[in-house]
């Protein structure tokens, strides 16, 4: 093989690792465990009030996946309530309706947000806890 050919071929390898690597982890779903620990170590926590059928929580999550790929916002931790199948927890969250974000930074809810999809608003929200 020639040398320019190998270069070309490391050369993709490397932009497919490095695009690779950009992609956000999704949010996973809610664990009062999980919750319990990032709080107590501080970090950024949003809570996303999530159902499958909503469009308005479909589109919050392709935003959400991109930014958290972004530097600020890369060591966000994401978790996943389910509105149809846990209502006891919606309820606890206080939340009212699907496509709610509750964000908090360490123990204290420093954002809430129902029905915003557009990258703006969202990034407006994260901020907060950054």
């Amino acid at each position: 093989m020639k040398l320019k050919s190998v270069l070309k071929l490391v050369l993709a390898g490397v932009s497919l690792a490095a695009a690779a690597s950009a992609v956000a982890a999704p949010s996973r779903a809610y664990d009062a465990g999980a919750f319990k620990e990032a709080q107590s170590a501080g970090k950024s926590v949003l809570v996303e009030i999530h159902a499958d059928w909503c469009g308005e929580c479909r589109m919050q999550d392709k935003v959400l996946g991109k930014l958290s790929a972004e530097a600020p916002y890369a060591g966000l931790v994401r978790l996943r309530v389910d509105f149809d199948g846990q209502k006891d927890l919606v309820k606890s969250f206080g939340a009212r309706k699907e496509s709610t974000l509750i964000l908090y930074k360490g123990d204290r809810e420093v954002g809430r947000a129902v029905g915003i999809t557009s990258e703006p608003k969202i990034r407006e929200l994260l901020e907060r806890a950054i």
